[in-house]
């Protein structure tokens, strides 16, 4: 798996992810290697309400409201690729992004993603898929500095570092240069004008895009992330429970009394 060492974390000094507009784009390209399940909540602005959410990487999505009814779930995780495989275009062949290595910068962020099987799966529109992996921000690599704006976004705030639903995020002022090629045209994350965005610091997911410009008419978005690389069942995602036991939870094993 292609995470950062934690001895060189220590070798570098990790500890708060670094504000500087490099390290801002290289947290914006992390996330397929930061974490592999989460559970979270999600929000569009304005007027939508809120969806609970559980994720487990690659392609495995379970949705519900908020109170408790299922919204949706993927029910093919455990089908057969062999269609896939045989159609043998390149892309067939590519591996997870998890299981390919990256260039890292020094606190462990990445500075430049190799060619891998990316994707996240979508709910309603680009805009869920893409705030989970926000590489659209920063796009895959660093741009040569003797072009100005070439760069997908621009960052028109210093970064800062601050809290985000308890846990420590990035977060600055974007605008969208003529590069900007969203994951979903119609739903990007950075619209026309100024944009805040929030970048959880310890998964790599945009936890907050609130549009600053058109009278709060253009859509943004909240995550609440709940936990990280938390283990999940199948059963969460197929359409029919296979009914294998939660390991997890204590198992309370009856037993008979004595005949007197």
């Amino acid at each position: 798996m292609g995470t950062w060492d934690a001895k060189h974390r220590q070798e570098h000094g990790g500890g708060a992810t670094p504000t500087s507009a490099v390290s801002f784009r290289n947290l914006c390209r992390s996330s397929p290697w930061k974490w592999q399940s989460l559970r979270f909540e999600y929000a569009e602005t304005p007027g939508t309400g809120t969806v609970r959410a559980w994720l487990r990487r690659p392609g495995a999505l379970r949705l519900e409201a908020d109170d408790g009814t299922l919204l949706g779930n993927t029910t093919g995780i455990n089908d057969s690729r062999d269609g896939l495989y045989i159609s043998a275009t390149r892309k067939s062949w590519l591996l997870p992004a998890h299981l390919v290595t990256p260039v890292y910068d020094d606190g462990g962020l990445v500075r430049r993603r190799p060619e891998a099987a990316y994707g996240e799966p979508s709910f309603g529109n680009g805009r869920f898929a893409a705030a989970l992996d926000p590489v659209e921000l920063a796009g895959n690599a660093p741009v040569p500095l003797e072009f100005p704006n070439a760069n997908a976004v621009e960052l028109l705030e210093p970064v800062q570092q601050l809290a985000h639903e308890g846990r420590a995020a990035l977060e600055t002022v974007v605008s969208p240069n003529a590069g900007y090629r969203p994951l979903d045209p119609a739903a990007p994350l950075c619209g026309p004008g100024r944009t805040r965005i929030r970048i959880d610091a310890a998964t790599g997911v945009c936890v907050s895009a609130e549009p600053l410009d058109g009278g709060g008419q253009l859509p943004g978005h909240s995550i609440r992330i709940l936990a990280v690389d938390e283990y999940m069942l199948d059963d969460l995602f197929v359409a029919e429970p296979m009914n294998l036991t939660d390991v997890r939870e204590h198992i309370q094993w009856p037993l008979r009394p004595n005949p007197a």
